[in-house]
């Protein structure tokens, strides 16, 4: 049974979350800085977030089985001690001036590839320190640690950037990884119990959350439409900064960010305070349909504060939506088996995305911007009502995505396994095989 305990428990975890989340945050912007720097070269700097990408994508389908069949706290404090002490080799290289850009590479594969194992883990351990009730108000709480991390981050980077150098800002990272060891230590989280299955081999462990999702049509659809707006959202992220450039100057793009983070950390306290709609599947599909609007009203004239104003307002739905989504799969998916399903989400988030920002700029320069032109195929149609030139085709990219997204959420609504998942679905109802110990002491692993 969970009580306070548990809610301290989760308290502890998310406040060492959220810390070693902004940690990372200042070492991707670091790290990207020195890149540039050091190469003048745009490819060698995408390949940093290339080195971040890959080795996650590859190493998901058994860091999930792992996950639902090791100790998830051990598992949490392993990889961010990993982290901290890659951090820290990064540091003392770059002091001894040996640093290369492979140990970027590898340092930054080394981080995505614990980052992997901790997420799922993450996720999973929710449900086994709150209560149903509590659920959706926590993974609020959850986005609201991501946004902070997302908004702070950076901001906070460019000021330790020229103040303690790139070589201080790794090191502040790793203390940030410390910090979320030592709020692990001071918590505990409960051991779902074992199925027998799990003695099997990773990849038929692997394979067994998968069919759990393929034989629960909610669920799957669920997963369906997560890919999908994924998709969408991994487009709309590129082509926004070309977009606001063809209409405004850096400054103001940096601006558009920074209200586009506000959105989301309100969004997520919101989340926190409000605990979402009594029907989660309200919460994703009602306001993925609202995200498309926002999406859409991106394109719909060449306005600075228009865009503003949209991105605002769709980074708010964001948490409401993963909140919701990761609170239904909380309560649907047995404790054992949740490891496994949340590193498919990640698996099926991190390839549609990347697939989306490979595709996204050909699409834009060499489809949707020649149909915007003065002399283009739609300049007399679509045209006359979004205008023609430079960023309008982009404008119309937004359009279409956002309409997609729209129809996307409705065609799910249509779905009655998707919409009835609540009722039709009962919610997993598990009893832990540890329990928290005191809040006064380090819990044992």
């Amino acid at each position: 049974m969970k009580t306070e305990f548990g809610t301290r428990n989760f308290l502890l975890i998310w406040f060492g979350q959220m810390i070693s989340g902004l940690g990372s945050r200042l070492t991707s912007f670091a790290l990207g800085i020195w890149t540039l720097q050091s190469t003048g070269s745009t490819t060698r700097f995408a390949l940093v977030f290339v080195a971040m990408a890959v080795p996650a994508l590859l190493i998901s389908p058994i860091a999930g089985a792992l996950v639902d069949r090791w100790n998830r706290r051990l598992i949490m404090i392993v990889c961010e001690a990993v982290s901290a002490l890659t951090l820290l080799l990064m540091a003392w290289l770059l002091s001894e001036g040996q640093l290369a850009l492979w140990h970027v590479y590898a340092g930054v594969g080394i981080t995505a590839v614990t980052n992997a194992f901790l997420q799922p883990a993450y996720a999973a351990s929710i449900p086994l320190l709150v209560n149903q009730k509590k659920l959706t108000r926590m993974n609020g709480l959850v986005q609201t640690g991501y946004a902070i991390a997302q908004i702070g981050g950076p901001l906070l980077a460019g000021i330790l950037v020229s103040t303690i150098e790139i070589q201080g800002v790794l090191l502040v990272d790793a203390i940030s990884f410390l910090v979320g060891v030592l709020a692990l230590l001071f918590a505990a989280i409960p051991n779902p119990a074992r199925a027998s299955e799990e003695e099997e081999g990773l990849w038929r462990e692997a394979a067994t959350g998968f069919r759990y999702v393929r034989e629960r049509p909610g669920l799957f659809g669920l997963l369906l439409v997560f890919g999908a707006s994924n998709f969408l959202f991994g487009i709309a992220s590129i082509i926004i900064t070309p977009l606001i450039l063809s209409m405004a100057d850096a400054t103001q793009l940096g601006f558009q960010m920074a209200i586009g983070g506000a959105g989301l950390l309100i969004g997520g306290i919101a989340m926190s305070m409000w605990g979402g709609p009594s029907r989660r599947i309200h919460g994703v599909l009602g306001f993925s349909f609202l995200a498309g609007i926002c999406l859409a009203f991106h394109g719909l004239q060449p306005s600075f504060p228009l865009i503003v104003i949209a991105g605002f307002a769709f980074f708010m739905t964001l948490p409401v939506i993963n909140s919701c989504n990761a609170s239904l799969w909380q309560s649907k998916v047995p404790a054992n088996l949740q490891g496994r399903c949340f590193a498919i989400q990640r698996l099926l988030s991190e390839a549609a995305m990347p697939l989306g920002f490979c595709i996204a700029g050909p699409m834009a320069e060499h489809i949707f911007e020649p149909l915007l032109m003065p002399d283009g195929a739609l300049a007399n149609s679509m045209g006359a009502f979004i205008g023609t030139g430079p960023g309008r085709g982009m404008g119309f990219m937004f359009i279409v995505l956002g309409l997609l997204m729209t129809v996307i959420a409705a065609l799910a609504y249509q779905n009655r396994s998707i919409r009835y998942i609540e009722e039709e679905l009962p919610d997993i109802v598990e009893e832990s095989t540890e329990l928290p110990d005191s809040p006064s002491s380090p819990a044992l692993v």
